[in-house]
């Protein structure tokens, strides 16, 4: 079975993280229209096993729009115009305490859009009340459950649960607060994930969001940030997470 991936990070040392995790070969740099580098990973064993890492960009437009370049890509110029078989959206993130401390991994079970909506005198609503869309992509039991069995496995503290997306990164008590109480059992909160979502539901791929907790959702305290541990957080979950094991098995 061919086993393809497109993994898509925010920044470059996201990519450098998960590139160094895979543990496969490579990386093929691929330039694509934009001006993006696509670093292709192809197991140097078994030629049929490869995973793609793309730096999307920061936030959920220029994600999508470097995400949908890279499916399209992969859809006209592929050996048999085969596509991907799986996005994963990846990257460090912030963890809503205590259910994602600082150097855990947050696994989502729903890609949420969470500001994409209207505020009114009674409340926030949602596009979906709204009747313009949608803002929540669900991800397969399946695959988180292959992703949470390994990563317990291999040691790895890690959550199941909500991931959201937000455009301004919460930076107050009360904006957390407020996050926590619309979208109950959320444990992570970054920039990009709906973005990655949104492009592989158009092209029918399903899609997955992997975040390494960096900081507490909350209050901005730099200080208090772990960007190392949670990028060598992410390395090690990506050296957990296989294509074999992302992507379902044959029946």
């Amino acid at each position: 079975m061919v086993h393809r991936i497109l993994i898509v990070t925010a920044v470059a040392a996201e990519a450098d993280s998960v590139s160094a995790g895979l543990g496969l070969g490579g990386p093929e740099l691929l330039p694509l229209p934009g001006g993006l580098v696509l670093r292709r990973h192809t197991d140097t064993a078994d030629a049929s096993v490869r995973a793609d890492v793309l730096v999307g960009g920061v936030g959920p437009a220029a994600v999508a729009a470097s995400t949908g370049t890279a499916l399209a890509y992969a859809a006209l110029t592929g050996p048999d115009s085969a596509g991907y078989e799986l996005v994963v959206s990846a990257g460090i993130a912030g963890g809503f305490q205590p259910l994602a401390p600082l150097g855990s991994v947050v696994v989502s079970t729903t890609v949420v859009a969470a500001d994409l909506g209207a505020e009114t005198p009674d409340g926030y609503l949602t596009v979906e009340e709204l009747g313009f869309g949608r803002s929540a992509h669900p991800v397969p039991e399946a695959l988180t459950g292959r992703i949470a069995a390994a990563l317990a496995a291999g040691g790895r503290p890690h959550a199941v649960a909500p991931v959201l997306t937000v455009s301004t990164v919460t930076g107050t008590a009360r904006r957390a607060a407020e996050l926590a109480d619309r979208h109950p059992g959320a444990a992570a909160e970054a920039m990009e994930g709906f973005g990655v979502a949104e492009a592989a539901a158009a092209y029918g791929v399903p899609v997955v969001e992997i975040r390494a907790v960096s900081n507490a959702v909350g209050p901005r305290d730099r200080g208090a940030w772990r960007i190392g541990e949670a990028l060598d957080a992410l390395r090690h979950t990506f050296a957990l997470l296989s294509p074999t094991v992302l992507v379902e098995p044959s029946p």
